[in-house]
């Protein structure tokens, strides 16, 4: 048996005690991390888009039993943009209800305006755009920034 000096007892000590402080730190952390999820909806596709949608809800009632925030963004662009049209969603009731019922989470719906003015161009007419929507210059670069931000990336 080895005798222990009193340094070597509180060195010991110390770095016992430095890497349980570090491991709590380090867990409470990576608890603290917010939850960020960017979904895609390209496809003019009503199973889609609702699949987007109970995807959207499915990650805000999971987070809110366990009392966290979650952050969501719905990304459509190209055909997906059917999903955020005023004119022509099969999916602007159930987009209404989940932003009422979204809170205190964060939920933001993006349009993309390149396929918007597209669209616009092609049917020669404004196209509206469902209220609960921003309009972004670019659903792909959107998507893009959400992920270098640290957003979570759903395609369904």
């Amino acid at each position: 048996m080895t005798a222990i000096t009193r340094s070597g007892f509180f060195r010991s000590l110390f770095a016992g005690s430095a890497a349980a402080l570090f491991a709590v730190s380090r867990a409470r952390a990576q608890a603290a991390k917010p939850h960020r999820i960017v979904i895609q909806v390209s496809q003019n596709d009503p199973d889609l888009m609702n699949l987007a949608l109970n995807n959207a809800r499915n990650l805000i009632d999971y987070y809110r039993a366990k009392n966290e925030d979650i952050d969501v963004e719905i990304v459509a662009y190209g055909p997906g943009l059917h999903m955020l049209r005023d004119d022509t969603s099969p999916v602007k009731d159930r987009i209404k209800q989940l932003s009422d019922v979204g809170f205190p989470s964060k939920l933001v719906f993006s349009a993309c305006n390149n396929t918007k003015q597209a669209m616009e161009k092609r049917e020669g007419h404004p196209i509206p755009i469902v209220p609960q929507a921003q309009i972004v210059p670019a659903g792909v670069v959107r998507i893009t920034e959400l992920q270098e931000q640290g957003y979570s990336y759903v395609k369904p």
